[in-house]
């Protein structure tokens, strides 16, 4: 039987996008938010969840950090999706014809040229598919929306213009996440290692900790910190390393790093996939 994967947001989302470039075997399950998602996942509604952590563009996704470390799920894979912009709209629609295109206020800030050359004026909406899916209901030929093309395909719009971003490398990682844990080494290239500390409140903590990846050449691609229950004093830093636990180097590094915080907490080991799906 197939199994399912929880995302945030309506059919058509680039979340939805990336559970099915990801995981094409798997019916994917729209959430509300990324609470549902977390929360279908633990409930045995859906086996695997699809959470978006950063973008080239933007940066992290707000709240994410707060809610993996208490999530009870575990990090098993990673993966990226081009944030590809198009205009969609009710069959049979020129595009001369188009007046207004509907999106959320993030897409409609990166196709200022193109809605500038051709005059349209920019709608906000709740989400990107969420637009797609009331331009579809309207059938106003007026009105487009700014979205995916699987949106496009699942509300039966077409595609007036392709890719018209103004910046062509926007791309959102995202996690996918499970119940279970998975140690194991799998895939073809590097392993990345996922985890949240702590330091300890000592002078030059946190410089002390890092000191253990540098000296035993793990190389750290994220470290990110954030408060903790909104206190200025109370932080925890977020962490992605190239490595498996196992390896002895980044044993090494770990076992340094627990020396100098009060907290870790492992949050998974995936293989990496830094080409772009």
């Amino acid at each position: 039987m197939t199994g399912r994967i929880a995302f945030q947001g309506e059919l058509g989302a680039y979340s939805h996008q990336a559970c099915r470039q990801a995981r094409p075997e798997h019916e994917a399950l729209p959430c509300k938010t990324f609470e549902d998602v977390i929360e279908a996942v633990r409930s045995g509604t859906a086996d695997l969840g699809m959470l978006p952590v950063e973008n080239s563009t933007y940066g992290r996704v707000a709240d994410i950090h707060h809610l993996l470390p208490e999530s009870g799920l575990h990090i098993i894979d990673e993966a990226f999706v081009r944030v590809h912009i198009n205009l969609l709209a009710v069959p049979g629609t020129p595009l001369r014809d188009v007046k207004t295109a509907m999106s959320h206020t993030v897409l409609l800030g990166q196709c200022r040229s193109f809605l500038r050359e051709h005059g349209i004026a920019p709608v906000t909406g709740a989400d990107t598919a969420g637009s797609a899916q009331i331009v579809a209901q309207d059938g106003e030929p007026t009105q487009a929306a700014l979205a995916s093309e699987l949106a496009g395909e699942i509300y039966g719009l077409d595609v007036l213009a392709r890719h018209i971003e103004d910046h062509d490398k926007n791309t959102t990682r995202f996690l996918i996440m499970s119940r279970e844990a998975d140690l194991s080494r799998r895939g073809e290239g590097k392993m990345m290692t996922t985890f949240v500390f702590s330091v300890r409140n000592i002078p030059a903590a946190l410089y002390k900790a890092m000191g253990g990846f540098a000296t035993n050449g793990v190389n750290m691609t994220k470290l990110e910190s954030y408060m903790v229950d909104g206190s200025f004093t109370a932080t925890q830093f977020y962490a992605d390393i190239e490595g498996h636990p196992d390896d002895h180097n980044v044993k090494l590094a770990l076992d340094e790093l627990d020396y100098f915080t009060s907290n870790v907490k492992l949050l998974g080991v995936y293989p990496t996939n830094r080409v772009r799906i």
